[in-house]
């Protein structure tokens, strides 16, 4: 283990973070509880608005807590300043130094914590040469690519050892291939770090492959936290249903029938009773001009087109009348039903490609 590596607060048994944000911000009010082991790292989705940056604001210590506490490893942190907490920040903009090299830009904080100029230097080195980047050290930021200066700017916030790393949308300004491999090498950062690590993302992927908790925030509050993997199989609202790309009801079930709030019914697999949510993945849906006879599907809708995109390398119908839901299907498949907005399909979907499980 590399000796840039610190242990947590000396005498406290409550390591990792604990916190109970709560802040007021005239018509937006944040009341959201996270906890995390060290070694975590959790990830903060939700729409515009829902209030992540106000999260990761307040853990960094740059917006006020309305009440509330803030507790890492032990320590209170509400009324310590920013500059004195153990956290380090990796911005979506890289915020680097401009005037100074990817070698200075890393050395900068532990300058601060009080090491030498030699020492600064030598734990930037240490970190640019685990990035990937030792041959870069004496290049500034104008002469480094996005996808390198987001690595000096992650060098930069895990050189000072911080007890909470920040991660404010960190690829989002990079194109898809860097992104893909910076996202790789984050990754394998985020699993060598022994400290809590809290990201901000828009981006499904990268915290389905970064973190592992994700906790879903909408109009200032947790409304899903979980697993990855149980998220993305249970989503409980219409934000995390789209999120991971499936269409999502609720209804109530008697057996194997679920009669949604909006009317239709929907036959699944499973035998529930009770209030249950229903979802299935686009590509579960078949389309057909004319009402299907020889169909083995159980459930089958009558519905108008929408709209229709490119959505990867097929076609993503958004139908609407008796079931309101997506359809994902290939461009030939789409030309030969001769689909448009308006047109009239109809809609199936086998039970067994169906997934019900309690509201």
């Amino acid at each position: 283990m590399s000796n840039l590596r610190t242990t947590a607060i000396e005498g406290t048994d409550d390591k990792g973070l604990d916190a109970h944000l709560i802040v007021d911000r005239g018509t937006f009010r944040l009341d959201i509880e996270l906890t995390a082991a060290p070694g975590d790292v959790v990830a903060l989705l939700g729409p515009n608005g829902a209030g992540k940056t106000t999260a990761l604001r307040a853990l960094a210590g740059l917006v006020h807590l309305t009440d509330g506490h803030l507790r890492l490893d032990g320590a209170e942190l509400d009324r310590t300043p920013p500059e004195s907490r153990p956290v380090g920040v990796v911005f979506q903009d890289y915020l680097l130094f401009p005037h100074l090299t990817a070698l200075d830009n890393v050395g900068f904080g532990p300058r601060c914590q009080g090491a030498t100029k030699a020492e600064s230097r030598a734990i930037a080195a240490e970190w640019l040469d685990r990035m990937g980047l030792a041959e870069h050290a004496g290049a500034k930021p104008r002469r480094l690519s996005g996808g390198q200066a987001q690595r000096v700017a992650v060098a930069r916030a895990l050189a000072t050892r911080p007890r909470l790393l920040l991660l404010d949308e960190p690829l989002a300004a990079l194109d898809a291939r860097t992104r893909l491999d910076v996202r790789a090498q984050l990754r394998r950062h985020l699993a060598e770090f022994e400290a809590v690590a809290v990201l901000v993302t828009h981006d499904p992927l990268d915290a389905m492959v970064l973190a592992d908790r994700l906790v879903v925030i909408e109009q200032g509050t947790i409304v899903q936290e979980g697993t990855p993997a149980d998220i993305a199989r249970h989503p409980r609202t219409d934000y995390i249903a789209q999120l991971v790309g499936l269409n999502l009801y609720k209804g109530r079930a008697d057996g194997h029938t679920v009669t949604l709030d909006t009317g239709p019914l929907i036959t699944t697999t499973e035998d529930l009773q009770g209030e249950v949510f229903v979802a299935f993945p686009p590509s579960a849906v078949t389309l057909f001009r004319d009402r299907p006879t020889g169909a083995s599907a159980r459930n089958l809708w009558h519905c108008e087109v929408a709209g229709l995109e490119t959505h990867g390398d097929q076609i993503r119908a958004d139908l609407t009348g008796e079931l309101p839901l997506a359809a994902d299907l290939t461009t030939p498949a789409a030309a030969e039903l001769d689909l448009h907005q308006g047109a009239s399909v109809w809609a199936t979907v086998k039970a067994t490609q169906t997934h019900s499980y309690p509201a």
